[in-house]
């Protein structure tokens, strides 16, 4: 009988529910605190507090954490177990307890208030960390398990704790086209008429025309 009410519970707390504007499947907290772009998916056990703003057809991963004033930017792809802090805990006072145990949570006040800025077309993977003030450039890659404390340059692959640059994606011109192109920005019928662009391999290209 136990197996069988789990079975259900399990169910109903998984299923999947359709907005306008995002798909919710499993239960989720704070999502009062989030402006969703549209074609969103939001899985189970992410958490929200702040001021959060998730762009158009960004996904997050299964128990994401996002803290404090936290843009990101369209088409994005988070993975699970990412944790997003754009706050902190004063270390020069003389505690890092900023709990409402202590002194009724007055200690709240010194507690560090950053922004973490995400750009578009980012993909942010498994375990990764954000602390602090930090923008991550457009198409920037973050590999499973670092921890991001300082920006990323756009189209560059970052790994390690703390997380430094591997290299970049494609060559500067290469960048700087994309960049002018914003394909992000593109409507669909836009995005139609440069869909082989998307295709094309730029391994040792100098130019995404060639």
């Amino acid at each position: 009988m136990q197996k069988f009410i789990k079975k259900i519970l399990y169910y109903f707390l998984n299923s999947i529910e359709k907005t306008d504007k995002v798909i919710f499947s499993g239960f989720s907290r704070g999502l009062q605190n989030v402006n969703f772009e549209g074609k969103n998916a939001v899985p189970d056990r992410c958490n929200f507090s702040g001021t959060i703003k998730i762009g158009y057809a960004t996904t997050l991963g299964y128990n994401n954490l996002l803290v404090g004033n936290i843009i990101i930017g369209k088409y994005c792809q988070i993975g699970a177990d990412v944790a997003l802090h754009a706050t902190n805990h004063p270390i020069s006072s003389m505690t890092t307890y900023v709990n409402k145990n202590l002194f009724e949570g007055e200690l709240q006040t010194l507690k560090e208030e950053n922004e973490i800025v995400i750009g578009n077309d980012v993909w942010i993977g498994h375990s990764v960390i954000i602390v602090g003030n930090v923008v991550v450039g457009n198409g920037a890659i973050l590999a499973s398990g670092c921890v991001v404390t300082k920006d990323v340059p756009p189209y560059t692959i970052v790994a390690g704790v703390p997380a430094k640059t591997v290299r970049k994606r494609f060559s500067d011109t290469i960048i700087k086209e994309i960049e002018v192109l914003q394909w992000w920005d593109l409507s669909k019928s836009e995005l139609e008429n440069i869909k082989p662009l998307f295709f094309k391999n730029f391994s040792n290209k100098h130019s995404i025309y060639e």
